[in-house]
């Protein structure tokens, strides 16, 4: 298929902060090209921007993009965060760190002292608990100097699960704390941690990346106000944007 716009697609939506696209490619390259648009804005206006990036092959796919046409971003100014990460040994496979770096972030001069992985199970911190605390740590320093994440990227499962916030569980609950463990993940593998609805609360621009049928009735029942408990996708809500990035199958029941 050729790719098209996203205007050629019905937008009568009950937002316009919804966007459909033909397929997975275009839809990817949307994503990518939202991430340019916001770090480089973020960068002229505050001097410098972060991300939260998300894993998954949507998520890793749009950073490979991103590689390819990173646009003016200085990423010698730029923070990077994860909004969940499996909580697995230093160089598994699953983990979403090593995924992105293998798609950008060894590719592109980012300052190391600016990129802020969850610590490994067989690292310094051994504890889920403990290293939940200890990157909670690092996301409120950034807070506490920049106010909000910039860009909150995110994916979500067939039940409307994002980051590591599944429905009707500890961590979708969670009103207080911006970062959890999660001990008992539905999702294999059960030990995670997560960044929570009030930690993407505290981000600027949130972007939600979304394809496939399996996916559809989530993604109408969250942009039609569900529940966040429910449907976590329903919480993710941006300080200034919440856009919802579509292929037209994803979309399909949107009314």
């Amino acid at each position: 298929m050729s790719e098209r716009s996203a205007a050629e697609f019905p937008t009568d939506f009950p937002s316009d902060t919804v966007e459909v696209h033909l397929d997975t490619e275009s839809l990817v390259t949307a994503a990518a090209t939202r991430f340019v648009s916001v770090v480089v804005a973020a960068q002229a206006e505050r001097g410098s921007a972060s991300v939260v990036l998300t894993g998954g092959g949507t998520g890793i796919g749009l950073l490979e993009q991103v590689r390819k046409a990173p646009g003016d971003i200085d990423w010698s100014r730029l923070d990077v965060f994860w909004g969940d990460e499996r909580f697995v040994p230093a160089g598994d496979a699953e983990r979403n760190d090593r995924q992105a770096r293998q798609a950008l972030l060894d590719h592109v001069p980012v300052d190391p002292a600016r990129v802020h992985p969850v610590a490994t199970s067989d690292g310094e911190y051994p504890d889920p608990i403990e290293a939940a605390a200890e990157y909670s740590a690092a996301v409120h320093a950034y807070l506490a100097e920049h106010g909000a994440f910039d860009l909150h990227l995110l994916g979500m499962g067939g039940e409307g699960h994002i980051n590591s916030l599944f429905p009707h569980t500890d961590a979708v609950r969670e009103d207080h704390e911006l970062v959890v463990a999660v001990t008992n993940s539905p999702k294999p593998p059960p030990v995670r941690v997560t960044l929570t609805i009030p930690a993407i609360r505290r981000t600027r621009h949130v972007v939600l990346v979304v394809g496939g049928a399996a996916k559809a009735e989530a993604v109408a029942s969250a942009i039609a106000g569900a529940d966040p408990v429910d449907i976590p996708a329903a919480g993710a809500v941006g300080l200034e944007s919440t856009t919802w990035l579509l292929d037209q199958e994803a979309a399909s029941a949107v009314k």
